[in-house]
């Protein structure tokens, strides 16, 4: 198909060049012929699909006005709510869960005339960096099968990486969306904390959890969180906003924008290649009018060790619910107590486990006020730290991750190890501000990402620079060999 971009999409079915219903056969048939290789989708819904495609073109046809994503495909992470659809988080314990409500994220998406294809693999309950969690299988990286996607989104990002969706919403808890985008070669974004309803959206941890897209290109991503961002009175923590993205309007150019580069994200350790490609992205942005400055954020040593308490003490928690009784597969016995152990035993996987001990552990008489109160108290001083930041700065520039897409199992073993991936995303979610990350290079021939973040509810600024820096480059528009 010619038409890659949501936008693109759109245009060509309101010109009339190619109907929703053709858009909606081609890439279902693409995702039944390829996704054998790379387990992206749990399941398409072929019939809803043609169905809603069917409307859509019904709509053109009678000459009604089209809503704004009118027979755009998109992929849903397998951790939100769709009406009569499963959402199993990707566990053997939601296995059979059919979902009683849409999320309000999949709601808004109906409404603008998105095409809901289908949900994607994930890690489960969305823990993890790698999509190697999930009750069924790993998911491969479309750049190089023996490689990872990316986590937790990693079959949303690998879905619109391998061409399979245009648009695909994952959910960005540590940089869950950020980065399986900048080790797939796409965009993705996690919008300010509260900026987009979680209703609907299976918590992990619910002070930093947030839903974004992941999409080709930052103008997509603009598509999209202009229909999805906004209040919602079924989310207490959604914000009023003061103004709506709108595509359209976003500049893209780099005049009168300061750009800070903290030295705290190109530490000792991270691959030379991803250095390079970075400080280069930094040297094209101050050649076409932005203004570099070095800044410090002093405190970014404790963000992974802040995210990895205050995390799995919310996840331990939220996680509580699937007992066999309330919600979950139930097992086969009289007795309550085995009930509960079967259910949790058999029905989570070891990281999942592995979390919720050490939450329910952190959260435990003692300790509460050792590790989760000191935990909340610099997730407080992170915030503070990137608003003094801010006070200097329009935009921070960095990388994603410290490496490229590593071999599936390579790091599965090590939880550190793989914690580590995150270390240059988790401070956003932290600090609750906006981050998007861009493709800006390669290495082997596996993707590197750059990363934009921006002070609190300021979305639109990372995404002119995004759409600033992809209109200087092409590494957003190459595919997987």
């Amino acid at each position: 198909m010619k038409y890659r971009t949501a936008i693109e999409i759109r245009n060509a079915i309101e010109a009339g060049e190619i109907t929703a219903l053709e858009v909606v056969e081609y890439y279902l048939a693409k995702i039944k012929v390829e996704d054998k290789a790379i387990n992206a989708f749990l399941e398409t819904f072929d019939e809803s699909a043609l169905e809603s495609a069917r409307k859509i073109d019904a709509m053109k046809k009678a000459g009604e006005a089209l809503p704004r994503l009118a027979g755009v495909p998109v992929a849903i992470k397998d951790n939100m709510t769709i009406k009569g659809q499963i959402s199993s988080c990707s566990s053997k314990i939601l296995e059979n869960h059919r979902a009683s409500y849409d999320a309000t994220v999949v709601k808004r998406l109906k409404v603008a005339g998105a095409i809901i294809i289908g949900r994607t693999n994930c890690d489960e309950f969305a823990m993890g960096s790698s999509n190697e969690t999930s009750f069924w299988g790993a998911v491969h990286n479309p750049w190089n099968l023996k490689k990872v996607p990316g986590g937790s989104s990693g079959g949303s990002a690998a879905a619109v990486s391998a061409g399979f969706v245009p648009i695909a919403l994952g959910s960005d808890t540590g940089g869950s969306i950020r980065q399986p985008a900048a080790l797939c070669g796409i965009t993705g974004m996690k919008p300010t904390y509260g900026r987009v309803s979680r209703y609907g959206l299976i918590a992990l941890a619910s002070s930093l959890d947030q839903i974004g897209p992941i999409a080709h290109t930052a103008q997509d991503c603009a598509l999209v969180l202009e229909v999805i961002e906004g209040i919602d009175e079924k989310d207490s923590t959604s914000l009023e906003l003061d103004e709506k993205v709108v595509p359209e309007l976003i500049e893209k150019n780099f005049k009168g924008m300061t750009f800070g580069v903290p030295r705290e994200y190109f530490i000792d350790g991270m691959d030379e290649e991803v250095r390079k490609s970075v400080e280069e992205a930094i040297e094209l942005i101050k050649q076409n009018g932005g203004e570099i400055k070095k800044i410090s954020l002093p405190l970014t040593d404790y963000a992974l060790a802040a995210y990895y308490i205050i995390q799995p003490a919310e996840a331990s928690s939220n996680l509580a619910r699937f007992d066999g009784i309330r919600y979950g597969t139930r097992a086969q016995t009289d007795n309550l107590w085995k009930s509960y152990l079967h259910a949790r035993g058999d029905g989570f996987g070891a990281e999942t486990k592995r979390r919720i001990m050490l939450g329910t552990y952190i959260l435990s008489a003692g300790y509460y006020d050792a590790y989760y109160k000191k935990a909340l108290a610099v997730k407080t001083e992170i915030f503070n730290d990137f608003k003094k930041a801010f006070e200097q700065v329009d935009v921070i520039v960095c990388p994603t991750s410290p490496a490229v897409a590593w071999d599936i199992g390579e790091k599965f073993n090590d939880p550190i190890a793989m914690y580590l991936a995150d270390i240059f995303t988790v401070s956003a979610n932290i600090a609750g501000i906006p981050g998007i990350s861009v493709p800006c290079g390669e290495n082997n021939g596996l993707p590197i990402g750059l990363q934009f973040l921006g002070a609190s509810m300021q979305d639109g600024k990372i995404l002119r620079a995004a759409s600033a820096y992809q209109s200087l480059t092409d590494w957003h528009q190459k595919d997987p060999k």
